[in-house]
């Protein structure tokens, strides 16, 4: 039996359905078994069966609200897991999204290094899960948790943080942006931007590259992996 983790995405405009399915396959591991434009063919397509392990679930659909298709799904007696890919900012749906065991939340708009990441750690917490036995002590139920919910802040090098961290990521678009940009952006200094952006370039989430065409030396400009 595969040991890919099979994905159906729920998202009722038809390009970011196509996107989304173009980035989940991106992902290796990842494989995409359907593709629902609306609450109900969603839960059609669940009822059907077809092994689908992971819902990429848009809550803004044109029909039934993502989160009442959560509650059908645990009110089915569905254990399947949730991701939900919306726009949705308002902490009333965060909460309830918790509260139905939704596993990761995701904010459009996005950059693939986000989306790579939130799946990434759910292999990970989902093979660690899938394990046999038992957990031997408490830090192994909590490397569990910390894997899913994402990594602290204490693993970052000293003097970053979280939050910076995903905003200076936020920042970053396909044509390329500078230190003094990305500062800009997000109200930091050049030179902690490029701290910030030279530790993405060192975990694969950003690529570096010079910038011609300005004056004096090539500066550099960066992009999201």
């Amino acid at each position: 039996m595969s040991a890919d983790v099979r994905v159906l995405v729920v998202e009722d405009e038809p390009l970011l359905a196509e996107a989304h399915r173009a980035y989940t396959e991106r992902v290796p591991g990842f494989v995409v078994v359907g593709v629902a434009h609306t609450g109900r063919d969603a839960m059609a397509a669940l009822r059907a069966g077809g092994g689908v392990d992971l819902v990429l679930l848009d809550f803004r659909l044109p029909d039934l609200h993502g989160l009442e298709v959560c509650r059908a799904l645990r009110a089915a007696g569905s254990g399947v897991d949730v991701l939900a890919v919306t726009s949705a900012r308002d902490l009333t749906a965060v909460r309830t999204a918790v509260s139905l065991g939704v596993t990761h939340y995701l904010l459009k708009p996005f950059t693939f290094a986000a989306f790579r990441d939130k799946l990434e750690r759910y292999a990970e917490y989902r093979r660690q899960a899938l394990a046999e036995g038992e957990v031997a002590a408490q830090h192994e139920v909590d490397r569990m948790f910390a894997t899913l919910r994402g990594a602290a802040a204490h693993t970052l090098p000293k003097g970053l943080d979280e939050q910076t961290l995903h905003a200076v990521l936020a920042a970053l678009d396909a044509e390329g942006r500078s230190a003094a940009e990305v500062g800009a952006r997000t109200g930091i200094s050049r030179v902690t931007a490029r701290r910030y952006l030279e530790y993405l370039v060192s975990a694969d989430r950003a690529v570096r590259a010079p910038r011609y065409g300005t004056p004096g030396r090539p500066e550099v400009e960066y992009r999201p992996a």
